[in-house]
């Protein structure tokens, strides 16, 4: 059959259901492949954002999400993207066009290496030079995309590979199941946890899968362990358990770190050292650490654990709660627990424009436990992360691993595509939704209904946040932005925007009822930013 034909074939076997990209004529025989096939093409305006969906499937799902684009510009637009789910460890498979390898006629025109430009942010980046291959790199590609840890691979598909014929055939599916733990790492793990006076566990974004967070629930209603969650492991345990001391909320010393210093066992599960820095929780290199996750753990100065533990981790959880001893209520674990209530809990006072946490609050009161927030980057993920109950997996869906800004509007559209039961909210700083904003038009087109919500301060928050705590004077962070309300409504979509006195959770419940893409513009007031992250934070007393 024709190349592009097989190509098409194997991802149909790999099970994908979607592809994003941007096409240029070096994939117009790919595209004509996936015309009559029986996956659907998402074409974005912008290649990164096709990447951000792809990585968000992959989040969600956990298969490989799939994005495309041409060769040079198109490609490297991709990178971005790329490198966000190869670090949040979501399996992704990027593929781009590229020039001929015989007959070349355009020379270099916009010829780069794009192999040797994705290998740093993938797992693995590989060309097909014989069409005879293609059905065994796909089927690797796939294979390593989404074995332990999860990341992103990339093929590079040339125009004249692609149109040639071959006799190949396509590659069956295997099945891959995770190994057992070692028995032996499990019984000196619950040792050691028998043995210590306060363990606590720290729960990551590798833990977001349903039976994880099934086994993660009894092992802590039956062991009595308190635990903690990064920004991206939040609801994986469910804010409503009294053992949950909610989350980190920043890369420094928080009200939960209060409960941390404490500890003196750490169970960390499915932790990786780019989502909360662990300097951040053992800086005096003091506390025994027993690490679970499906690999062997990633080791740093400050994470270098005393028991390793790979391998599947329900398995593990299970296995290893039935040899620890029930401990009862933890009562400092406890009394954390109530001073985290009283120092997290909601300010009463209202003004206008709205602060941080007044925000939060009135998000959290417009959401179900079940529907999905989605966050962008900027100075709000911190307030969210700190404040925002969470009550199950994959409810939150933050990036604190490349931490790229644009990412909030493409992610919903994907979450919004895979879970259409459940209201989906992007949150986005101005800033970062003016990176991506084309992609209003792509939700419009395959009629997904999100609520965007613009948090507007004209400015780079977050950075200026920073420089203000640095001491520096104003500079250079501040601009102007459109009217939101009626760029969506150029778009053809609903635009709202909060003015004084409005209740910002009754706009949202409005938004949500319509079934369309709403656009919410939010004036947003940063002052508690210095007050809490600068003042209030380098001061911290543990009124337990």
């Amino acid at each position: 059959m024709k190349a592009s034909d097989l190509f098409v074939r194997q991802l149909e076997e790999e099970g994908v259901e979607y592809i994003f990209g941007l096409p240029g004529e070096e994939n117009l025989d790919f595209l004509e492949s996936l015309r009559t096939s029986s996956i659907k093409v998402i074409i974005t305006r912008h290649e990164q954002s096709a990447a951000f969906m792809a990585a968000t499937h992959g989040r969600l799902t956990g298969k490989a999400g799939v994005c495309f684009s041409t060769l040079g510009p198109g490609a490297t637009n991709l990178v971005t993207g790329v490198a966000h789910a190869q670090l949040i460890g979501a399996p992704l498979v990027s593929i781009s066009g590229q020039k001929a390898l015989r007959e070349n006629r355009q020379a270099r025109f916009q010829l780069i290496n794009v192999i040797e430009v994705m290998e740093p942010v993938t797992k693995k980046s590989v060309s097909i030079v014989d069409p005879g291959t293609i059905a065994t790199i796909v089927r690797n590609a796939f294979r390593l995309a989404q074995a332990e840890r999860p990341g992103a691979v990339h093929i590079e598909l040339p125009e004249d590979v692609a149109d040639s014929r071959t006799d190949a055939r396509i590659q069956k599916r295997g099945c891959a199941l995770n190994p057992s733990p070692d028995p032996r790492g499990i019984e000196l793990a619950a040792a050691l946890v028998n043995e210590a006076q306060h363990p606590l566990i720290i729960i990551s974004g590798g833990a977001h899968r349903n039976m994880i967070n099934r086994h993660l629930t009894e092992f802590v209603e039956r062991t009595g362990i308190y635990a903690v969650h990064t920004q991206m492991g939040k609801g994986v345990l469910s804010d409503e358990s009294p053992c949950s001391l909610y989350a980190a909320g920043i890369h420094r010393r928080d009200y939960v770190n209060c409960g941390i210093d404490r500890a003196d066992v750490i169970i960390t599960i499915g932790y990786n050292i780019v989502e909360y820095p662990p300097y951040v929780w053992n800086p005096n290199l003091d506390k025994k650490i027993i690490n679970i996750d499906f690999t062997e753990a990633e080791v740093d100065k400050y994470y270098n654990p005393d028991i390793d533990i790979a391998g599947d981790i329900s398995r593990s959880l299970m296995q290893l709660g039935g040899l620890i001893a029930p401990r009862g209520n933890d009562q400092t674990f406890a009394a954390v627990r109530r001073f985290l209530d009283r120092k997290l809990a909601f300010d009463s006072n209202k003004q206008y424009p709205l602060t941080p946490q007044e925000i939060v609050r009135n998000v959290r009161e417009a959401m179900s436990p079940e529907d999905i927030i989605v966050l962008d980057n900027g100075i709000y993920k911190l307030w969210f992360s700190r404040l925002y109950r969470t009550y199950a997996p994959n409810t939150f869906i933050v990036d604190n691993a490349l931490a790229a800004m644009g990412g909030g509007l493409p992610s919903a559209i994907m979450a919004s595509m895979l879970r259409p039961d459940r209201n989906v909210l992007a949150v986005v700083g101005d800033g970062g939704f003016m990176m991506t904003s084309c992609e209003i038009e792509t939700a419009l087109r395959y009629d997904v209904p999100i609520v965007v919500l613009v948090l507007n301060d004209n400015a780079f928050g977050f950075i200026k946040w920073k420089q203000q705590s640095r001491d520096f004077a104003n500079f250079a962070l501040d601009y102007s932005n459109p009217d939101f309300v009626l760029y969506a409504e150029s778009f053809g979509a609903i635009g709202m925007k909060v003015n004084s006195g409005d209740n910002l959770s009754e706009l949202l419940r409005k938004a949500f009822a319509m079934k369309k893409l709403v656009i919410i513009e939010c004036p947003i007031d940063y002052s508690p930013n210095y007050e809490t992250f600068s003042k209030e934070l380098s001061n911290i007393v543990c009124e337990i």
